[in-house]
């Protein structure tokens, strides 16, 4: 049940958020060199770090309950402890998976 909803949770968060975020940025890009630096400046900041990795989380988060949902849509994994242990493993997937992309972009993963 708390999949699900996080699942829609992050579907929002990531449409709001960062279409906002992504639109905000296109912008910068195209208005030049001084609103790129203010956009990057804000990005870089620990706000904009959080932001950005909490939408980074929603994304990892989102892609594999969408996958769970597919794999539930063939039929499979409705038996209760199958279905509550992946619903654990999209929380500990998307944890995970953060976790190594921000380590990647932080350069201590080479």
């Amino acid at each position: 049940m708390a999949a699900s909803i996080i699942h829609r949770a992050t579907g929002i968060a990531l449409s709001l958020a960062g279409l906002a975020i992504l639109t905000w940025w296109l912008f910068a890009l195209v208005d030049g060199v001084d609103s790129y630096s203010d956009f990057t400046r804000v990005a870089t900041s620990v706000p904009g770090r959080i932001v950005l990795i909490g939408l980074t989380w929603s994304f990892f988060q989102h892609l594999l309950t969408g996958i769970r949902h597919l794999v539930m849509d063939t039929g499979a994994i409705f038996e209760l402890g199958v279905n509550k242990t992946s619903a654990i493993l999209t929380f500990v997937g998307a944890l995970l998976l953060t976790v190594l992309l921000w380590a990647f972009f932080m350069g201590a993963v080479k």
